[in-house]
């Protein structure tokens, strides 16, 4: 039929039918679409044509709003392209989806597919490169325009800032991101991670500071009775891992065994840890107040726990008089002295969760022993030093149980 006024007035919609199309006798592919919306029929003008194998179909725009002359010509221009070998709704479609996904976007979408595959500080570490300031420049920016020219003057950029370690940090987290998104087809036909290419921040020199015994009794005797004194304390008493007693939980302790079970899921090599308190240790958990809204003994509102460690390592510095050492120094400072006074190194490994030397290949596979008892007895002796050095006693002598090869 021919579409004009009369015509169109006269269209319904078949009988059991919701969504009908009538074509122009005289422009082939321009139509007019009847849809059924609840009690009311939308009319809607199209045009329909074929591309890249493909039936497309464009919406003109809405019988109400339009003349029938004026969708005539409208047609006609969206035809004329596909006569030229383009394709309207095709493009319509990618400018849409393109200006949908900013960087911010896809980081956002990145984030809620790895935030339960991820440990909690793994995940907050991450959230805070890809929303924090470090990328803030690119989040409006359509993900797929991002190239490496953007990406290496940011990851410049903070380098200049703060530092080549955080710089390298920040551009792993940003490449992973780019790599899930390509994984998800976020990156357009011919996907390109933006972030290969752009050259990798020198990495830090592997730190070998190890603290005298005149300096770690100097920052124990300089930790206060706040979160991050009872921190530090704890830390040197155990040798864990500084989100590892960060975030301990009340749940995690058992008072009466003396006993401090890590799950898997907070520690770094994904081997749950159980670990002894010392006497002097375990003063230190009871002396922490309970508050009945909160399983974290550390933090305030943190869904991780204690998190403000370098407002608070600073003024420690400034107290202690002690420079130029990081926390995770206090536990290469335990391996090294219990190492001192005789630990033997398979112990010092299963105190710090260690999955290396003795642990690793068919030895780690077949010896599954934690090796509790010489760990309790280590970490005792160890607590023994601490305390002799800090208060100027006289250290106790714990004997260890003589292993069958020293008795055969």
């Amino acid at each position: 039929m021919h579409l004009d006024t009369k015509t169109i007035a006269t269209l319904k919609l078949p009988v059991g039918k919701a969504d009908a199309i009538y074509f122009d006798d005289d422009l082939a592919g321009f139509g007019i679409r009847l849809r059924a919306s609840g009690d009311r029929v939308r009319r809607t003008w199209v045009a329909q044509y074929r591309a890249h194998g493909r039936t497309r179909r464009m919406r003109i725009g809405a019988v109400e709003k339009l003349a029938v002359d004026e969708a005539r010509k409208a047609a006609k221009k969206v035809l004329a392209k596909v006569e030229l070998g383009q394709d309207p709704q095709g493009e319509k479609a990618a400018a849409r989806l393109k200006h949908a996904h900013t960087m911010r976007s896809v980081v956002d979408e990145f984030l809620k597919a790895q935030e339960s595959k991820l440990r909690p500080e793994s995940y907050r570490v991450t959230k805070l490169y890809l929303t924090g300031p470090y990328f803030k420049p690119l989040h409006s920016i359509v993900v797929t325009e991002i190239t490496l020219a953007d990406v290496a003057a940011r990851i410049s950029a903070i380098a200049r800032g703060n530092g080549s370690v955080t710089a390298g940090r920040a551009r792993s987290a940003l490449s992973t991101m780019f790599k899930w998104a390509m994984g998800e087809g976020l990156m357009g036909s011919r996907p390109i991670n933006p972030v290969i290419g752009t050259n990798k921040p020198e990495d830090s020199k592997p730190r070998d500071r190890v603290l005298s015994d005149a300096e770690l009794a100097a920052i124990w005797r300089a930790c206060g009775d706040d979160d991050y004194g009872k921190i530090l304390k704890l830390l040197a008493l155990t040798g864990c891992r500084r989100e590892e007693i960060g975030g301990v939980r009340w749940s995690e302790i058992d008072l009466d065994k003396a006993t401090l079970s890590l799950p898997k899921e907070r520690v770094k090599n994904a081997h749950a840890h159980a670990v002894p308190l010392s006497p002097l240790a375990l003063q230190i958990v009871e002396s922490v107040p309970r508050r009945m809204d909160r399983d974290h003994l550390f933090g305030d509102r943190s869904p991780v726990g204690f998190t403000r460690w370098a407002k608070f390592k600073e003024q420690l510095d400034t107290r202690s008089s002690v420079a130029e050492w990081t926390v995770h120094d206090v536990r290469r400072t335990v391996a090294t002295r219990m190492a001192d006074l005789g630990v033997l190194p398979h112990v010092i490994e299963a105190a710090l969760n260690h999955r290396s030397g003795h642990r690793r290949g068919v030895a780690g596979v077949y010896n599954r022993s934690p090796y509790e008892r010489d760990v309790k007895t280590a970490l005792a002796l160890w607590a023994d030093h601490i305390q002799s050095i800090t208060s100027g006693g006289e250290r106790k002598i714990v004997s260890f149980p003589k292993t069958a090869h020293e008795t055969a």
